[in-house]
């Protein structure tokens, strides 16, 4: 269960009201993809992030209102430095997002966040659906369902029902999917318990890698911007190769989740810095660094000064693998497996 279920069962348990923010679609250069969520509490603190910076700054302000008058709120954010709502935000994309307040007074609430939080601890993959109304805001409680490969938990009615169908048909199709928002107004959001590995850099550590995490059991995903590096004659037995134009915008490659493993070899400093920063925004659940000690102080460094925190940097796993004195491409492969597999079977 990653950290925001588990803020949000606490919130139940202690019948605390609070705001979930969810992104529901993004155009453009945006720094967090679709279903991102954040929640703010009534003294407007924060669990999750949907980008930070300005981008949540503006949306904890709108939060406040949300927490005042107790409804939810659509609202599209441009992230443009030259419109005055957002100051100082180039990013050049834009955010329709979803502030919704969560009343644990409310019974409906109650048993969709139960039959959620029970799904999530007995591993069970589940679709969940929310009705987008039209309006940008509009008072009231939103429609909502849950949907297994074989149960389901909400209202009948036709429309949902073909919808429900349609999602059965495609279940395991929608297993690396992120969270998307149908022409006809509904979210679809994929809570699937499976995890991928992301191997951001093709060169030799990177073949022999994804061919042992293949074997391990992992959906592994290869990134490089060298074709002659990430192809599918060189890397033949991974489920995804993708040639990238450069390392910026990962996530607009490639959906990075609770469930997931990143590994960092790309052939240099810079390139792991850039990455490392983007992966440090992500929930990964292991996000590990190939590199001597100072390699690892001088990216750190420059990190810390781009605002990151010790504890941030605490996630990483550097030296990367377990000490097995490994020296050969294929030994280091295997220190990071056992390693992974480590963080994969540790009791939570």
């Amino acid at each position: 269960m990653n950290n925001l279920i588990r803020q949000i069962k606490e919130a139940k348990d202690q019948k605390e009201n609070f705001v979930l923010a969810t992104i529901l679609e993004k155009s453009g250069s945006a720094p967090r993809n679709e279903g991102a969520k954040m929640m703010i509490r009534e003294d407007l603190s924060t669990e999750g992030s949907i980008g930070g910076g300005l981008v949540e700054a503006m949306v904890i302000r709108t939060a406040a209102r949300v927490l005042k008058d107790n409804y939810y709120q659509i609202e599209t954010f441009r992230l443009n430095s030259k419109d005055k709502a957002s100051p100082g935000l180039v990013c050049g994309g834009d955010l329709k997002i979803l502030l919704e307040y969560i009343d644990w007074w409310d019974a409906q609430t109650q048993v969709f966040y139960d039959e959620l939080i029970k799904l999530i601890d007995t591993k069970t993959d589940f679709v969940t659906i929310i009705k987008i109304p039209q309006m940008s805001h509009e008072n009231g409680r939103l429609e909502k369902w849950v949907c297994t490969e074989t149960g389901f938990w909400g209202s009948e009615s036709d429309e949902v029902h073909n919808l429900v169908k349609e999602i059965r048909l495609n279940f395991y199709q929608l297993k690396y999917q992120q969270a998307f928002l149908q022409a006809a107004g509904f979210y679809v959001e994929p809570y699937f318990n499976h995890e991928n590995v992301c191997i951001i850099g093709g060169g030799h550590i990177g073949k022999v890698l994804a061919e042992l995490c293949k074997v391990v059991g992992f959906y592994v995903t290869v990134l490089d911007d060298r074709e002659e590096f990430a192809n599918r004659q060189r890397f033949n037995t991974v489920d995804e190769v993708l040639v990238i134009p450069g390392f910026e915008n990962i996530e607009n490659q490639i959906s990075i989740n609770q469930y997931s493993y990143v590994v960092i070899v790309t052939r240099g400093h810079s390139d792991d810095k850039d990455v490392l920063a983007q992966m440090l925004q992500t929930e990964a659940k292991y996000i590990g660094m190939l590199g001597s000690k100072n390699k690892r102080n001088h990216i750190y460094q420059g990190l810390l000064e781009m605002g990151f925190s010790y504890s941030d940097l605490e996630r990483v796993h550097n030296p990367i693998g377990l000490n097995i004195y490994a020296d050969t491409p294929e030994e280091i492969a295997v220190s990071i497996v056992a390693e992974m597999i480590q963080v994969r079977r540790h009791p939570n």
